[in-house]
């Protein structure tokens, strides 16, 4: 499937429920891990219950509880009420025979607690130890799987409502005021969390592929290449596919899950019109496994893409029709283009790309939200063009446009440059810093606060991946999709990583926001769905441990502890249960 670029919009929010429908048979069904999820979410109190009967159960032989229960029975005496005389009597005895009993308790008290057995102290603290240690396990498990503590969240959505601690916050559901939270709630959540297509995304069959036949795994996570489906559909196709068969076929293929079958549609489309240039695209995508045969590929979509689109200009103000299809062509025509770009640049002719890339901004001016600028960026920098890298970002740096990884660090990069050589900090903690070092750490310090997921690969403490094929700003997607390109960049620059290694260790305030918004809470969410499982998605803010997997862990020490400790000193544990519950039952009768 190819990498479609969009024209009108850019970014997507991420499980937005109004985002184009994906392609046939696209929706996963439920596993079973979520289905276990919402059962143990609705279930919790019942399987706290049921446990506490299984344990009660198991240790009813040591707790010899049919003996105490029918020890405990006391014969009741039936009475008549008389007179008031004879009631107050009767009342009166009862008192005294209650006092009686009570005084009478401490000895049967102990006596209970002298009956039990070592063992039963070493099976009740190792059982208890053990459940213990499978909550902290479970815990432990649920925190880093969804970054949140499963009893608190099963506490507030279950046990708060009946508590009714939250009855005076809450709305009804259906109303205004309830609509109105919910609808703000979204928006605000939409705003954050918008993921854009990767301006560097790799090829499917001449990358992504190959890196699968080479480890086994998967580099693009269902939900990337769903949003890739959805962009195929959305700017590769429009309402006049049906007047050409080949583009009616096309239209199919790119709804295809199966790889398989979209070039085999594809090779269908070609027998239909020779010149189908969305199929070409899906060839040189999918099917060519290097970048030579991509390039090929892409020359024929080229020649075939240019014919469409001057077909379309002459037709363009025909009707709204004629208007759609020339911008589902002009989409091709800047996609064929982008990716041929791209070809030369892995192919070592730099200044060939470089030559594309600038053609096609000059060309297309409105379509500055295809960030074509980074990938002329990556270029420039990969000749050392320095002064043109400064001339790009002065016409994109601007406080109107969306700010991203690729022109903060860029920008930060060239300051650091002028100083890098010659920077110690040392020197600097004697002498104080220069305008030209104080402007390198400001910029270092912008760069930062925009994505501080990115230090960590560009300093080499945390391994790279291949870039998904889309990105979300200022998240952990983002920061690999830059230092997957710009790593090499930084590295050839003498210095500029130990300017840059004084940042791996950020401050908590850089989350509140001093140059940019605060930083966005939903990243982590969308981060994880965009990158595979086998990557271990880096958190900003680094969360703390919810306090019941401390509680737990703690438990399930100590228990263990008393355990092994009245298994190997079974009398001087025995006198000391029995002082525990002497002084428990001491402080008990004082209150």
């Amino acid at each position: 499937m190819a990498d479609g670029e969009c024209f009108a919009e850019s970014a997507r929010a991420v499980g937005c429920p109004h985002a184009p429908a994906p392609g046939l048979g696209l929706g996963p069904p439920l596993g079973w891990k979520e289905r276990l999820k919402a059962g143990l979410a609705n279930s919790g109190s019942t399987l706290w219950f049921l446990a506490g009967l299984g344990l009660l159960y198991a240790l009813r032989v040591p707790l010899r509880l049919c003996d105490n229960v029918t020890a405990g029975e006391r014969p009741q005496t039936s009475w008549t009420v008389g007179d008031k005389h004879q009631r107050a009597e009767i009342l009166g005895e009862s008192w005294r025979a209650l006092e009686k009993e009570s005084v009478l308790h401490a000895p049967v008290v102990t006596g209970f607690l002298s009956s039990l057995t070592p063992k039963f102290y070493v099976a009740l603290t190792g059982t208890s130890s053990l459940i213990s240690g499978l909550i902290f396990i479970f815990e432990w498990w649920y925190f880093h799987k969804h970054g949140t503590s499963f009893i608190e969240q099963v506490s507030i959505s279950h046990l708060r409502p009946l508590i009714g601690g939250t009855e005076s916050s809450i709305s009804e559901p259906g109303s205004p005021a309830s609509n109105r939270e919910s609808e703000t709630t979204r928006h605000h959540h939409l705003s954050e969390c918008k993921v854009w297509r990767n301006p560097l995304n790799l090829f499917r069959g001449a990358e992504y592929r190959r890196y699968t036949w080479v480890t086994g795994k998967e580099p693009l996570t269902y939900y990337d290449m769903n949003l890739s489906a959805q962009d195929h559909q959305t700017f590769f196709t429009c309402e006049t596919d049906f007047l050409r068969p080949s583009d009616t076929v096309m239209q199919k293929a790119w709804r295809e899950r199966n790889p398989p079958a979209r070039i085999k549609a594809a090779y269908q489309a070609l027998e239909l019109n020779n010149d189908c240039a969305t199929a070409y695209v899906l060839l040189a995508e999918e099917e060519a496994t290097t970048i030579v045969d991509a390039e090929k590929l892409f020359k024929q979509a080229l020649r075939a893409g240019e014919i469409i689109y001057r077909r379309s200009q002459q037709c363009q103000h025909q009707s709204p029709q004629h208007e759609a299809q020339l911008r589902r062509d002009t989409n091709v025509l800047v996609y064929i283009k982008r990716r041929l770009a791209m070809c030369a640049r892995k192919l070592g002719r730099i200044r060939e790309a470089v030559k594309i890339m600038r053609d096609l901004m000059k060309e297309f001016p409105p379509l500055t939200m295809l960030n074509i600028h980074e990938n002329l960026l990556e270029s420039l920098l990969e000749l050392q063009a320095y002064a043109d890298v400064q001339a790009v970002l002065a016409k994109y740096d601007d406080i109107s446009l969306p700010k991203s990884a690729a022109i903060c660090y860029t920008a930060a990069l060239l300051k650091t440059r002028t100083v890098s050589d010659k920077f110690s900090p040392e020197t600097a903690s004697r002498r104080g810093l220069s305008t030209a070092e104080i402007n390198a750490v400001e910029a270092i310090h912008r760069a930062v606060e925009f994505n501080p997921h990115v230090p960590k690969y560009l300093l080499e403490m945390k391994s790279l991946i291949l870039p998904p094929e889309h990105i979300l700003k200022r998240g952990d997607s983002e920061a690999i999709a830059y230092a997957f390109f710009h790593l090499q960049h930084w590295k050839r620059i003498e210095g500029a990583l130990n300017l840059l290694q004084s940042f791996r260790m950020i401050p908590y305030p850089l989350e509140k926001g001093h140059l940019f918004y605060p930083y966005p809470s939903c990243t982590e969410t969308a981060d994880r769905e965009l990158l595979p499982t086998f990557h271990h998605v880096s958190v900003y803010p680094k969360k703390e441990l919810p306090f019941f997997i401390h509680f737990t862990a703690g438990l399930c020490s100590s228990t263990a502890m008393i355990a092994f400790l009245t298994h190997q000193f079974p009398e001087v544990m025995g006198v000391f249960a029995k002082a525990v519950s002497m002084i428990s039952r001491t402080c008990v009768e004082y209150l």
